[in-house]
């Protein structure tokens, strides 16, 4: 068998040098984009409330169809109006609960189990849904003094991005389990515990905040969802504790955007200096490696003997014996087993100056 000497390094843990340069370029690149999702997140969230904050605010007391009539295009492009909840036809009755109407109707199944988990070996509680219902009737928006007549009629509600509903109803059905099925979900690692079943309902009489864009058409105010982008609002907060809510998610938003970012630009700065060592440290290498080289030319030169005279396999202390040793961690094949013995303490490679820990024998056939 034949064997080929070389001074470079092609032991395994090059290769997990490799990899985990390419971990950390995959770690930095992980934490980027987080950085940029949440940066991306804070500014529309900030976008939002600036925008909640210019909303023009209106009132039922006043006389909002002579306002729409004088406003070009006969509609104000971002209103906030607070009011009471009217049916305009009919009403939705509670399945669950008497005498319980309301104007939009939610019916939620859920199926809690457990699930086992296989990296931390623990049971984790998980929920699915597996069947809801919405149901909905028109309604509009009233004053709080019955003594005004006028309302504003709501367009397509479940668009809404903060949809207000209160739980009218809510019960677990948990499931009954026998000793075969008790085997059976703890060998398939999925154990059943029950339905969660809930009501939740938008009733008539509830006081809500809308926000979105409030139009004249055909003798009929409505508010719908904004055409511009804006968001859209429907919740039985008023308006200075949606401002504070959605004020509150900014701050935490900014809070992840900074996190995020001072964690992705330490760990590019890491990177980059973990790259600059690396550098350095191979630009070192080679230095000596020509240092020595230089200083085996020299000694041949001393010997008088020819550089193509010397077999390839000799080592490069002695220039007399068969290279027979393997130095650990660095790889490198360069001295025979007396020239090794012959190093001075702390034993180090010849070619990089590396510190030996191990030494692997070297068989040639």
């Amino acid at each position: 068998m034949a064997v080929k000497f070389t001074n470079r390094c092609t032991l395994p843990h090059c290769h997990l040098l490799v990899g985990r340069q390419s971990a950390r370029r995959c770690l930095s690149r992980c934490w980027c984009w987080l950085s940029c999702g949440d940066c991306c997140c804070f500014r529309s969230r900030a976008t939002i409330v600036a925008r909640l904050k210019e909303a023009k605010k209106v009132s039922h007391d006043q006389d909002l169809k002579t306002i729409l009539s004088e406003t070009p295009g006969r509609c104000i492009p971002y209103a906030v109006i607070e009011g009471v909840v009217r049916s305009v036809k009919e009403t939705l009755n509670s399945q669950f609960v008497d005498n319980c109407k309301g104007v939009i109707e939610r019916l939620t199944l859920k199926e809690e189990k457990m699930v086992w988990n296989r990296t931390t070996h623990i049971w984790n509680s998980t929920e699915k849904i597996i069947h809801q219902r919405i149901n909905t009737v028109p309604f509009a928006l009233g004053s709080h003094d019955d003594d005004i007549a006028s309302t504003v009629r709501v367009i397509r509600p479940l668009d809404a991005a903060e949809l207000d509903l209160e739980t009218t109803y809510e019960n677990f059905h948990p499931t009954v389990q026998s000793l075969s099925s008790v085997i059976g979900h703890f060998i398939s690692g999925e154990r059943p515990k029950g339905i969660h079943e809930t009501e939740e309902m938008l009733r008539v009489g509830d006081s809500i905040t809308g926000v979105g864009e409030l139009v004249l058409d055909n003798n009929l105010i409505k508010l719908q969802p904004p055409k511009q982008g804006f968001c859209y609002f429907l919740t039985r907060l008023d308006y200075e504790s949606l401002l504070r809510k959605q004020g509150t998610s900014v701050r935490l938003w900014r809070i992840l955007a900074i996190v995020f970012g001072m964690a992705a630009c330490s760990t590019l700065l890491y990177i980059l200096w973990k790259q600059y060592m690396h550098r350095r440290q191979s630009k070192k290498e080679r230095s000596i490696l020509e240092e020595f080289k230089e200083q085996q030319r020299k000694r041949l030169r001393e010997l008088n003997i020819e550089e193509s005279s010397i077999s390839p396999t000799s080592c490069t202390v002695c220039l007399s014996q068969d290279r027979s040793c393997v130095f650990l961690e660095c790889g490198h094949v360069c001295t025979c087993s007396q020239c090794y013995e012959a190093l001075p303490e702390p034993k180090k490679c010849p070619i990089c100056r590396a510190s030996i820990d191990r030494v692997v024998p070297l068989y040639n056939s």
